[in-house]
Parts: C-alpha cells; structure tokens; sequence
C-alpha cells in the first residue's frame, strides 16, 4: 500500500476480499461517494489488486524474529514462522484464497526485521525533533538482546527403541494398588509398553507395578477376565496438571500363547501409517549426528589414546583431521617420527589423573632446537616450573624467544568403552541386507579397548598476545644446567602413535604408499631439496629440508634423481604438480599432479612402480587402518569431548547460531550460560555473540573462507558480576583487539575477579565441507517414510551448516600469566 492511500487504510480492510461480491459496487459507492473521482479509482485498483491471485513463495528464514518451519498451501511449500503462520491463516479465511493481501500481510509481521527496523528508524526521527534539552536517563531507549539461546545437542546420546511406538489415542482402564481406578487415554505404543495420560496427581513410583485394560480395543479385541495386564512403570513426566506415565509389560510365563501381543503386532503394523510412528528418538538422533559429521572433522584438538602397558601409559593412537594436523606434525622429528613421549609423559599422566578430579587441565611451555640437523624438544609444565618462580620466568622468556614456541594446554578424559557403540536409531526394522549398521563391537576391538584407559587432550593456546607478553620478560643470566634437564633425551628405537583420521568415510580416490626418495623441487627458478614421504599414482606428499613461502594453489616442478637412476623409460625432471596443501610449518607439501595438454610423465611412472612392486611397497597407515577401531575411537571421543562447538547455519542470506554441539556439557562457560538462560532447556550465547562486532566479524570471515582454508581465530575477554542479575549489566565483553595492551589486559582480569568471574575465551571458525548423506541416509529415509514433509525438513536443515566455531576456554592460561606478573 503506497503513502497516498494510507489514509484509507480502514476503508481497505472492511472490502479486502470482497470485490468480487454482487454488492460490492453498490456499498463501495455509498462508502466512498464523496471522495474525489480519481482517489475513488485509485482505491478500487487498489482492492482489486490485493484480491488478485498470487503464486509467489514465501521464504522468512534470516527475515524474521523466530524460527521458520515448512508450511505447505496447496501444494506450495512455504517458510514461515508461528506468527507469520497465524497471519497467513488469517489472512486467507479473509481473501478466500492465496492473493496478493495474503502476501503482503504475511510478508509486514510485526517481528519483520524490515519492519522493525522501519519502526525504529521512525522512533529515531520523532525523538530527534523532541526538546534537545531533555536530560539523557530520560530519552526513549530501544531494548537490547540479552538473550541469544541456543539448544544444546548432545554427541553419543542415541537412544535406540527395541520396539517401533505408534502414536494412537486408546482408553484404557488403569489400576493401581487394586483399589485405585482411573479412565485414561495412551498418547503412544507399542507391542510391550505404552504411554498414558492421568489427570491425578498421587504419586507413583517408578518400578511400581500396576494394571491395565485396554477398553478401547473391545469391539476389534476380545477381553478375557486374563485380559487386565501387568506393567511397570519405568518413567513420568509431569506435564501442567496432568501425570505422563511411560509403562513396560511384564509378561507371565503361565500364558504360553500370548495372543494380546500377537493382536498388538498385527494391530501397529496395519495401522502405524494412519497414526504415525513416533519418531522423537530418531529425528533427535539424525540432527545430533549431523552436528557431530561437521563438528568432528574440523576439529582443532588433538585426542591421544594412552595405553596401558602392565604399570606404565603411553601414548597410542591420536585422531587427526586437517585443523589439528598442524599440531599432531609439531610433535615430530626431523624424520617424522613421533615425539608425543615428550609431551605426555607418565609424570604428566599421572598429574592429569589428579587435576581431572576437579576439572582442571595442565599448562606446558616448549620449544624445540635445532642441532646438526636434529629436533631437540623442550618442554616444561606449570607444576614443574612453579617450584623455582625465579627460574620460572626466564624459561618463559627464553622459550617465547623461540620461533617453534607453543603453548600447549593438556586435560584428561576417561576412556568408556560403551561409547564405542554407536546405533541407528531404527527400533529394529532394518532387514538382514542392513544388520550390519548396528553390528555390535568386535571381541577384538574390545580387547583393544580395555588397554586404553584414558584420552589426553591436546590444545594450543598459543596466541601473538601472550607469546608477546613473555617476550617482554628477560631471561638474561638463565641456568643452562637447570634449562637442560627440560630437555628429552632422543630414543634411540622408533617411538610409534597410530595416526587414524578423522572422518566419515575415506575419501581418498586410491590408495597411498609410503616411500622416501630424494626430491629437487624447482620453486620460482630456485631449487630446494626434499624428499618424498608417500605417493600415489595422482599426487605425492613431500617434506622439504628448509621452510619455504608456498601457498596452495601454487605450481612448482619436481625432478627425483635417485629414482632417475633406476629407469630409462620416463623423463623424470621438470614435472608440474599444484600445491594443494601446507602445513602450519610450511616444510610439509601435498601436491597433485598438473594436467595440460599432454600426459603427465609421474602418473604413468608411479602407475608403472605400483603395478611392478605391489607387493613389496607399503600402504599409508591412514588408509588401511581397522576401519572399526576407528569408528570406536571416534566415537568415544564425540561422546567424551568437553569442547563446545557454535554451529553457524544459513538462514535465508543471513547466518545464524542457534546451536552448540558437544559431548559434555558440564564446564563452567556451559554452566554460565544456563545460569544466564531465561528457558530451562536452552543456553543464552550472550557473553560470545552480544559483542557488537562479533557475529558481524565470524558472517563476513566465514563468506570468505573455503573449506580446509585454516581456522579464523578470534580471543574475547569476559567479566562476569555475579552480584547483578540482568544480563547485560552483569556481563561484559572485549575482543582482544580492544584490550590492545598487556596493561589493559591485566586491569581488565583484575576488576572482574574483583567483582565475580573472569573467561578468556579462543573461538577458532572454520567452513564446513559438503556432509556425508550415506553416512545420514539409514535414519532420514526411516523418518521420511512416515513423515516426508519432516524428512525434507530435517535435510534442509543438515545442507544449511555453513561453519564451525569452537570455543576454547583459554582463562587457565590468562590467569597462570596474570599471576606471575603480580609475582602471585
């Protein structure tokens, strides 16, 4: 409606949808006779216009204040939100059908951003034309967001049902204690157990045995006085006035022939499509497991398996993705080979146990350095260090001082071997062809399992702030003795940890082989020398001898002359491949061969070495790693992981987090942010995404990023008044980036554990990659059978994950400096 005819707003709505009524021209005229001819016209073009059938789709998704759903109108499917909805509904019984009013109503909700904001800006230009003079506390102030809620979906809780729940209202006879009788009606059930609603409110106990008769199936099932059965209670709910009673039945072995329950499988299976499945269990399952499918390959800490060795632990598997390969090669020789036994050592272990009791994680400062062409680490923990404070200091400064500086944050997590299991929530009705899906753990992986007590967690903490600020710190006259006896002797046998990737499916298109030759790789008319670490007949990864400003998507050409030696039949000089990935050191290369015009020689050569040494050449342990130890290991780790990750999805052309996904919810920020929460299921992101610049500055990083471009990192420093109950008032929030230096850094900590709690916060984003739909396929087509229109949903859902930002409480480390530079 244009400004013109606003005036005539009242005279609109009491003709919208009556035009084509017989005696709409006659009580038009009458209503608008005296208005000037051409107003007159421009009023019914405008009814007409409203009337007039409309074929567009509304999609609110991003446009709106609430959460939109699929809404379906003749055979349209539109999104729209509960009040958008109602709107619409409205709307149409008003129009008689889908026209341009309908539209138009729909799309000016009053939780419309559009329309927010135009109100706001209306706000705005009437307060700016009120008295100048007016004091400050007594303007009009627009309400800010305290609350950004989010749901929390939790990895490894996949609760799978025995038997298939139909949701079908049945009146039944209720007993308890033989003398207690209520008429009820079942919200759902199945062969063995039901649900049932019960207006009184008396307690019942859980396991308390009770009986029911099920008089709502008289007429198609024949009661016998042996017909009132026997159940347990197994849960309740209550729900506003009302008990929700959850039943199992307990079957009597005096009844061979249980013909009741032969009536119940009959009864279900013919009707579970007319009253549909109850599939809470499943769609829970599949949206958890989606989360989990993005969450897990993106990771940026690094699990390390210890296994037990009669009385000692050792480091024996570690999960490894591209976000944390950079940290699982850092802990390598020049040779590659592992020095995980550096860092967790059975002294560490052992206080990790103790911190664990309460929470509480492990604090270790190394370096590595070169000699003669051999990696040297060194390391040092916060409980070592603190024995001398003196000595303490220097070492910070001396390791800051180093270029392979890190600081490395270490927690433990026990091992629970159920977890490993991992079920499709089918409720059983997966043929043979499929038994496999929920095939129970081998014997072997089990035996595995129960030598592998513990997980450590490795995390770096390591930002360009708190290396800075040990910097500044002097480690001038340091003891070399004591500096030395931080160093780790090398062994003088191969120390060996089990690389197992982290995915869903291996989605490398053949198969890879570990061999080193000598490699001259010819970057910008410069040569540098490497050597291969393994190659397939597409690609090759190489290390180089000395760090190099390669970046992916660059061409180098690489010539093997040792291999040039053993072979007359192909030119291996000069061949072109593209990087395709460096690692964080950048001595580490993953190329792919580089195709123009013409065959590349080193396909057909390594073809060549494959085809004529299969037998004696070595898979990459990577890839043929047991596939079900894998799928084990990764389980337990989603289930035990106490990191939370936001899950940034699409919403219309917006992006919104309105998740957190994670295996433990129970750390302190968690705990926060139910505390800060106004609903009693959710948790409010306010002290991550009240920030102003924040959402803002994760949507335009994550627009940019590509999937395996490395994380974007951004560190929030928050104040928590526990004295305060609004939101807003109680919490404060600075990027790092605010705080620009140490100065206001340690004055920030100091005024809010003065005044409450003090977090630190590392949110590193990353772009998520396509999802496995095999992976998902078992659950969604179980849910889409019975319920299609929730399956399409559930699956626009899984597309529409864009990002992954995880949230890494950094406030140990914070406060560890904070201390030390207060000499406390």
């Amino acid at each position: 409606m244009n400004k013109h005819l606003s005036k005539y707003k009242k005279i609109i709505d009491e003709f919208s949808g009556q035009v084509l009524n017989s005696d709409f021209e006659t009580r038009f005229y009458a209503v608008s006779k005296n208005f000037p001819q051409s107003e007159r016209f421009l009023l019914k073009m405008e009814l007409k216009r409203l009337a007039a059938p409309c074929t567009r789709l509304i999609d609110l998704r991003g446009h709106v204040d609430g959460e939109c759903k699929v809404f379906e109108h003749q055979d349209r499917i539109h999104f729209l939100d509960d009040v958008a909805s109602l709107v619409f509904t409205e709307a149409l019984r008003h129009y008689g059908s889908y026209s341009l009013g309908v539209y138009e109503a729909t799309m000016n909700t009053e939780n419309n951003f559009r329309v927010i904001y135009q109100k706001e800006k209306a706000q705005v230009s009437k307060d700016a034309t009120e008295d100048s003079t007016k004091a400050p506390e007594d303007s009009i102030k627009i309400s800010e967001k305290s609350q950004y809620p989010a749901k929390f979906y939790n990895f490894g809780l996949y609760y799978n049902r025995i038997e298939e729940r139909m949701n079908c209202a049945i009146s039944i006879q209720v007993t308890i204690d033989k003398d207690r009788k209520f008429k009820c009606t079942t919200a759902d059930l199945s062969v063995s157990g039901c649900k049932f609603k019960m207006n009184d409110l008396r307690p019942i106990d859980i396991g308390q045995q009770i009986t029911l008769r099920f008089s709502g199936l008289e007429d198609q099932f024949q009661l016998m006085p042996e017909s009132d059965f026997t159940y347990k209670v197994k849960n309740l709910t209550l729900l506003d006035n009302m008990q929700l009673v959850g039943v199992e039945r307990i079957h009597q072995e005096k009844f061979a022939s249980d013909s009741f329950k032969k009536y119940m499988i009959s009864f279900i299976q013919e009707n579970k499509r007319r009253y549909k499945i109850n599939l809470d269990n499943t769609i829970s399952a599949l949206q958890t497991r989606s989360f989990e499918q993005y969450v897990l390959p993106e990771s940026n800490e690094l699990p390390v398996f210890i296994e037990k060795n009669k009385t000692t632990f050792t480091a024996k598997y570690a999960l490894t993705c591209h976000n944390n390969q950079g940290l699982y090669q850092y802990w390598q020789d020049e040779q590659h080979n592992s020095m995980l036994f550096c860092l967790i050592t059975p002294e560490r272990i052992a206080q990790l146990k103790k911190l664990a009791l309460s929470g509480q994680s492990l604090l270790v400062f190394s370096f590595i350095h070169q000699s003669q062409g051999k990696s040297y680490f060194y390391t040092g923990d916060e409980h070592q260090l603190g024995d001398d404070p003196e000595f303490m200091r220097q070492f910070l400064a001396f390791a800051a001082s180093k270029e392979n500086f890190l600081i490395t944050q270490l927690a433990l997590l026990d091992v629970v071997p159920s977890r490993a299991q991992s079920n499709f929530t089918l409720s059983n009705t997966s043929n043979q062809k499929n038994a496999y899906l929920n095939a129970p753990i081998s014997d072997e992986i089990q035996t595995l399992l129960a030598k592998t007590p513990y997980i450590v967690v490795v995390n770096d903490v390591t930002q360009n702030e708190n290396t800075q600020a040990y910097q500044s710190w002097s480690y001038q006259g340091i003891n070399s003795v004591k500096l030395k006896k931080f160093g780790h002797k090398r062994l003088s046998e191969k120390f060996s940890v089990n690389n197992i990737g982290i995915n869903y499916r291996n989605k490398r298109q053949e198969l890879r082989f570990t061999y080193k030759t000598p490699v001259h790789v010819e970057i910008d008319d410069v040569i540098s020398p490497g050597a291969s670490l393994d190659f397939s007949t597409s690609g090759l990864k190489i290390a180089l001898d000395k760090t190099s400003a390669l970046v992916k998507g660059d061409m180098v050409y690489l010539s093997f002359p040792k291999l040039q030696k053993i072979t007359s039949a192909f030119d291996l000089t000069d061949l072109p491949y593209e990087v395709v990935r460096v690692n964080s050191a950048k001595n580490i290369i993953n190329l792919r061969i580089f195709v123009q015009q013409h065959q590349h020689i080193g396909r057909k050569f390594f073809k060549a070495l494959i085809d004529k040494n299969s037998d004696k050449l070595t898979s990459d342990e990577y890839d043929t790693f047991s596939p079900d130890l894998a799928r084990a290991l990764r389980n337990i780790y989603s289930a035990s992981s106490t990191i939370p990750a936001l899950v940034m999805q699409t919403s219309g052309s917006r992006y919104k987090s309105e998740v957190i996904a994670g295996g433990d919810c129970r750390s302190n920020l968690m705990s926060v942010m139910q505390q800060l929460s106004d609903g009693d299921s959710s948790y409010n992101l306010y002290p991550i995404l009240a920030h102003a610049g924040m959402m803002t500055s994760l949507t335009a990083k994550l627009k940019k990023m590509q999937h395996m471009d490395k994380p974007s990192c951004r560190v929030l420093y928050i104040a928590l008044n526990t004295s305060v109950e609004i939101v807003d008032e109680a919490v404060t929030i600075k990027l790092s980036s605010e705080l620009n230096s140490e100065e206001l850094k340690q004055s920030f900590i100091y005024h809010a554990l003065k005044k409450g709690q003090f977090f630190c916060l590392m949110i590193k984003l990353s772009r998520v990659g396509e999802p496995d739909m095999s992976y998902l396929h078992p659950e969604l087509s179980y849910i889409s059978a019975y319920a299609i229109h929730r399956g399409k949903q559930i699956e626009q859902n899984i597309w529409s994950v864009a990002g992954i930002a995880q949230i890494f409480d950094t406030t140990q480390e914070e406060l560890f400096r904070y201390r030390l530079a207060h000499n406390f």
